[in-house]
């Protein structure tokens, strides 16, 4: 791709960073930049610098936020008894949308996977076994993506949470084995939540 601009050229290699971006894609957005005034553009920029600089990280659930504690953690009609742990950010907002789950959330940050360098001391297990252990949750639901690495995930967190009087749960395999949860459509993951199973009976079968 020959550009006439050493700036375009250049914002362009910086869209096509992005995931999904391809070179073409990327010049379309930057050409769209261009037609839009220098005030919007400066809005735009300012946005995706302020969203990056002021995000935090709940300190309860890992989640993203805009304080040190999430807007989920801190609803009051949230059934705090009741967690849900999920791999990442936007299984969060998967489960979310489908509006039937009232509980809380426990955010991994990720799943064992020992091919790609990820053991349990990267994910954010220790904060869970605390939150079990100190403030009366009395069911963890597994909400992750049915894989080999999730599934020995689940496996690696019973075993670290079965000492504690808590009721593990996983979502039901209306989601395929070898999917990504946060693909799966609204309707089959809102059935997977509701109809969730023991864990007893998921790792039986």
């Amino acid at each position: 791709m020959v550009f006439s601009s050493a700036l375009i050229e250049n914002a362009v290699n910086e869209f096509a960073k992005l995931p999904g971006i391809g070179k073409k894609t990327a010049l379309r957005l930057v050409l769209h930049l261009l037609k839009q005034e220098p005030t919007q553009v400066a809005q735009f920029g300012d946005v995706i610098a302020r969203m990056r600089e002021q995000i935090q990280f709940c300190q309860v659930c890992h989640n993203v936020s805009d304080a040190t504690i999430c807007s989920i953690c801190s609803n009051h009609s949230r059934q705090k008894q009741l967690v849900c742990v999920v791999e990442s950010i936007r299984d969060v907002m998967a489960i979310e949308n489908t509006q039937q789950f009232n509980g809380l959330y426990h955010v991994l940050g990720g799943i064992i996977s020992p091919i790609d360098g990820i053991g349990p001391e990267q994910l954010n297990i220790p904060s869970l076994v605390e939150r079990v252990q100190r403030h009366g949750v009395e069911e963890v639901i597994m909400a992750v993506s049915p894989t080999i690495e999730g599934d020995t995930t689940i496996y690696y967190l019973s075993k670290r949470l079965k000492e504690f009087p808590v009721k593990i749960t996983t979502i039901a395999r209306g989601i395929a084995f070898g999917g990504e949860l946060e693909y799966a459509d609204e309707m089959t993951l809102a059935r997977s939540i509701s109809n969730r199973l023991p864990l007893e009976s998921y790792i039986s079968k």
